[in-house]
């Protein structure tokens, strides 16, 4: 219940066009492993932008059923701004799923491969059962594809260790891992993105091709803002100055 390491699969996976039967384009698969029993989750996304890798973690932390201590990502580019050895600065949006959570969040140290080698053994794994397993089949949706990893995860998970033919990855997690969890929130993580706005003249900032009002005085300072799918917010230095329904129509 301690670590939980995440990372991307090397191998993606091909989604085909429903009229063409060309490739649509290549699902990237999201691993992640717990440090105890090994037990792992994984499933394809579109990308690995944001609001994937977001999602991905949201979806893990589902399927263990609580949240771990710390989360090992390697130093991706989409989660960690800065990678530093003491102190990574994190992509805003990651660090409030972290806090949203309560877990901390520990990249892996440049140039130091054993400070992954959980999450790098249990990608090599998700390759084999996963996508090699998959290889001659053809998915048109996320969905279906999501749909045949769950059942070889299932296969994955229950599978007796090779050294250890009694035990297996969901009996170790039920033994050691669940009970450590900590207990989810009520209320899921809903995605939100950042920016850094500068209010002009007429007092209003752009996110997304729409204009939004702030506080007069705030004209010429530098702000936050974070939008979800639903609400924009504004925050100077912290504080929240405005709060706007989103709106979709430009300019």
């Amino acid at each position: 219940g301690e670590k939980l390491f995440v990372d991307y699969a090397g191998d993606k996976i091909p989604i085909y066009d429903r009229q063409t039967g060309e490739v649509d384009f290549q699902a990237s698969l999201f691993v992640a492993v717990l440090g105890a029993s090994s037990y792992t989750f994984a499933e394809a996304s579109r990308s690995q932008d944001l609001s994937c890798w977001i999602n991905s973690h949201v979806h893990a932390l589902q399927f263990i059923g609580g949240a771990p201590e710390v989360v090992i990502p390697d130093n991706t580019k989409t989660g960690v701004k800065h990678p530093c050895r003491y102190e990574p600065e994190l992509n805003p949006t990651y660090r409030e799923l972290a806090e949203h959570y309560g877990f901390a969040v520990i990249p892996t140290r440049p140039y130091k491969p054993r400070d992954k080698a959980k999450v790098e053994a249990g990608v090599q794994l998700a390759q084999r059962w996963i996508v090699a397993a998959l290889r001659h089949r053809k998915f048109f949706s996320l969905a279906d594809l999501n749909e045949a990893i769950a059942e070889l995860l299932d296969r994955l998970n229950a599978r007796p260790f090779r050294k250890r033919p009694d035990v297996s990855r969901t009996l170790l997690f039920e033994q050691l891992d669940r009970p450590a969890l900590q207990p989810l929130p009520v209320e899921g993580y809903v995605v939100a993105h950042w920016k850094p706005v500068r209010p002009n003249i007429d007092y209003h900032v752009e996110v997304e091709r729409h204009y939004y009002s702030v506080p007069f005085q705030l004209v010429g300072q530098q702000l936050d803002a974070r939008y979800t799918a639903m609400t924009v917010e504004i925050f100077h230095r912290g504080t929240r100055v405005a709060s706007h329904a989103r709106s979709y129509v430009a300019y």
